[in-house]
């Protein structure tokens, strides 16, 4: 298997605009993910639990450099759109990267 990275990011959005920024990840950011040579696979998930819901992005690149095209030269520091101020009800200030070792 050819080595891939993996880069996570975590939200919280309270539960009455949970809809509305599900629609705006696939509206908006899944297309700018798509958008960059590279990326292997999305997976953009939400949990709801009580007044918050989360979402949690996982991005699978086939290189270091294809993720910096994405987030800059610091792929760690999350990235934002100017948007997520309406929803977020905070911004955590890190990405998570892990190398991938094996994928069956």
């Amino acid at each position: 298997m050819t080595m891939a990275y993996m880069r996570t990011w975590h939200g919280e959005v309270p539960a009455h605009k949970a809809d509305a920024y599900e629609r705006f990840m696939i509206e908006r950011a899944a297309p700018d993910y798509g958008s960059v040579d590279g990326l292997l696979r999305t997976f953009f998930q939400r949990r709801d639990e009580g007044n918050v819901a989360h979402f949690l992005l996982v991005t699978l690149w086939d290189s270091m450099e294809s993720m910096k095209r994405f987030a800059g030269e610091r792929p760690e520091i999350a990235k934002y759109y100017p948007e997520d101020d309406g929803f977020l009800l905070g911004k955590e200030e890190h990405s998570t990267i892990y190398r991938t070792f094996y994928s069956a």
